[in-house]
């Protein structure tokens, strides 16, 4: 995905870089576009591109954060005034456990929680509006919200700016050719294990919601009318002793 992402905006002029970055940044959160693209993948690749001097990497690191705080107020927004509307959409009902898990969070660590899930992908999509549905004080989340988007901001763009400058020292000493074959693996490497993160997550997920399905149909089956076999549940046999005993006193 990086290397797309990379020979995608290679041709690029430098303002357009900007504006693409920022966009993905911003929608990551907003749009709920971070359940497609990582809003890091792109601040990686400005870094880079800023390492070969096509872009500034001050500029960059302002965009990139400027983007991040925005984009996270507007999904804090949409969570705010849609509230449950949020939770019932197609991508926060396919990432069911995963929402349970930021709402769990939010309730124990309140605006530190939209801190932790600044460095998380699918935390980060997720906890803006989720932030704004359990209605947390916009001022907490603005601070913590700030807070997280310079650290993460500002890591990954420099991380991205060493990781090309690395690069280009590499190449120096053992060709470009060696270089970008040893660059090709690690992006390699980086993919398989993304996409074995993903499918572990995935299973994780599935087996979660089967325990919560069996729960829920227990749960339910103690509340009956009647069993498979006719007979009156427990808890109705109860509940007719006590709607019979005025009956009875009287």
């Amino acid at each position: 995905m990086l290397e797309t992402f990379n020979d995608l905006v290679r041709g690029l002029p430098s303002p357009l870089i900007y504006g693409v970055v920022a966009a993905l940044v911003f929608a990551e959160a907003a749009l709920f576009f971070g359940f497609v693209f990582p809003g890091e993948t792109a601040i990686i690749v400005g870094g880079v591109l800023a390492s070969q001097g096509r872009l500034s990497v001050p500029l960059l690191l302002i965009i990139v954060v400027v983007s991040a705080i925005v984009g996270d107020s507007v999904g804090y927004e949409i969570g705010r005034k849609y509230g449950t509307r949020v939770l019932n959409t197609r991508p926060m009902r396919r990432h069911r456990s995963k929402v349970d898990k930021a709402q769990a969070l939010i309730r124990r660590r309140g605006a530190f929680a939209v801190f932790i899930g600044r460095f998380t992908a699918l935390l980060r999509a997720l906890m803006p509006a989720l932030a704004g549905s359990a209605r947390l004080p916009y001022r907490r989340f603005l601070l913590f919200n700030a807070i997280g988007g310079i650290v993460w901001g500002v890591g990954f763009t420099l991380g991205g700016f060493f990781l090309g400058t690395a690069f280009e020292h590499t190449a120096q000493l053992l060709g470009r050719g060696l270089a970008g074959a040893a660059a090709v693996l690690v992006v390699a490497a980086a993919v398989v294990w993304s996409v074995r993160r993903h499918r572990r997550e995935a299973t994780g997920e599935r087996a979660a919601a089967k325990i919560l399905d069996a729960a829920s149909d227990e749960v339910g089956g103690v509340g009956g009318v009647r069993g498979p076999s006719g007979a009156t549940s427990p808890a109705n046999r109860a509940t007719g002793i006590v709607e019979d005993a005025p009956g009875e006193a009287g």
